[in-house]
């Protein structure tokens, strides 16, 4: 090659670095993200990395940072830590508001851990009820406000299919019947199956295009299976429920904990985001962005990203050969929950994609997530690195954070609309 063109080479290369040094706040070395990130070897840790930023929620008049191009306003304000997103046909908006509860304390490090949980406002007295925001004067900020659940069990997934309204509890879900325009859900539901609580709690559902099976995603109990798979039956992995015969069964396993849920349009491919397992170091295993095959095998908790063996875990030769390696990955315990389908032009100077709610690390030196983030897509697969749409969630010094994001759903009126768990709101970005 010509001296020039190795200048020119090195230039780019440089050039990259320093796009990503500015959009995430590091080098090219340490942030494991793309198709084919670079993920450093594991360094087990005795005593997991444990850092997180102090909760101080938002002052008057500030919001988070929207991208160039962008604009964000408070479309509801003053909520009870606000988690997931569901928009209804009429134009409501509904918010399941609920949080992780203290459990036992079995060590040293489990004390510190809930009580940094605690003062990040990351654990609590669960909300457990579902909010109906209305914009009825379509000015973008919802003024007319219910109780329209409460009572629930943490209920955090939200699905209308017909006219019956689904609600994923920690324990369960359940249905009930629905009545467009009524601020208020009657009756104590139909339990449809159950699921083993604690651990990682949050239920997220998923109707079928079709509308005749209900996915729903349940975390894992422990980090690794640290009490043994007996107790992990039925978790770390996506569950299909038939909806006309009531059965129910694994739709693929093997993901530590999937989160959000969204069908990729073109394909009907359904995909979802992972967080990854801990104690490996700061960017060992990157959480991911994936597609879901039916029948699949994801690695947990024996290897991750691949056939990349976790030694902490007694091994199981055949489950490690038949792992699929995910499609994306999206950093080190950058805690990606929210998921979404945005299509082309939804927000101006964005193609089509998946939009990522990113809640942000507690388990590593340096901070990552806390931003909502851009996956474009091409063919039904991803096709380059994620853009910044809100950031500024976090303090540059990482001592405070101003707010968490994590569900995201379009909007009634095409906007974005983003949950904010610690500042208690609801954004919506628009152009």
């Amino acid at each position: 090659m010509a001296l020039s063109g190795i200048f020119a080479r090195g230039v780019a290369l440089v050039g990259a670095a320093l796009i990503l040094k500015r959009r995430w706040g590091v080098g090219e070395a340490d942030q494991a993200m793309g198709t084919a990130p670079a993920i450093p070897p594991a360094k087990p840790q005795a005593i997991p990395t444990l850092k997180m930023p102090t909760a101080k929620g938002w002052e008057a008049g500030r919001t988070p940072v929207a991208a160039p191009g962008l604009k964000v306003n408070g479309f509801a304000m003053g909520l009870k830590h606000p988690r997931w997103i569901q928009t209804m046909p009429n134009g409501d908006v509904l918010v399941a508001e609920a949080l992780s509860e203290p459990g036992g304390i079995k060590s040293v490090f489990d004390y510190a851990m809930q009580s940094t949980m605690k003062r990040a406002a990351a654990s609590g007295v669960s909300p457990n009820q579902i909010t109906l925001l209305r914009d009825a004067d379509g000015d973008g900020v919802a003024e007319v406000r219910h109780v329209y659940k409460d009572g629930l069990n943490q209920p955090f997934g939200m699905a209308l299919v017909g006219d019956t309204f689904y609600v994923g509890n920690t324990d369960g879900v359940l249905a009930f019947p629905y009545t467009e325009g009524a601020t208020r859900l009657e009756g104590e539901g139909r339990k449809l199956v159950s699921f083993k609580p604690a651990g990682h709690w949050t239920r997220s559902l998923l109707p079928s295009p079709d509308g005749k099976k209900l996915y729903a995603g349940v975390g894992s109990l422990s980090n690794i299976a640290d009490d043994g798979m007996a107790v992990e039956e039925g978790r770390a992995a996506i569950q299909e429920l038939d909806l006309e015969t009531g059965a129910s069964r694994i739709f693929a396993g093997g993901l530590r904990n999937p989160v959000g849920m969204a069908w990729e349009p073109t394909t009907e491919t359904l995909w979802t985001v992972v967080n990854e397992r801990d104690g490996l170091g700061d960017e060992t295993p990157p959480d991911y962005l994936t597609s879901v095959q039916d029948g699949g095998f994801y690695g947990w908790p024996y290897c991750y990203w691949g056939q990349t063996v976790d030694d902490r875990v007694p091994q199981d030769p055949a489950m490690v050969a038949k792992a699929i390696r995910p499609d994306y990955a999206l950093g080190g315990h950058t805690a990606s929950l929210g998921l979404c389908w945005m299509p082309a032009g939804t927000l101006p100077g964005f193609p089509a994609g998946m939009v990522i709610g990113q809640h942000g690390s507690w388990n590593r030196s340096t901070l990552r997530g806390y931003r909502v983030v851009f996956v474009p897509f091409e063919n039904g697969k991803p096709s380059g690195l994620p853009r910044d749409i809100l950031t500024g969630f976090l303090a540059p010094d990482e001592k405070v954070s101003y707010g968490r994001p994590v569900g995201v759903a379009i909007g009634p009126d095409g906007s974005l609309l983003v949950a904010d768990d610690v500042g208690d709101a609801i954004w919506r970005v628009t152009g």
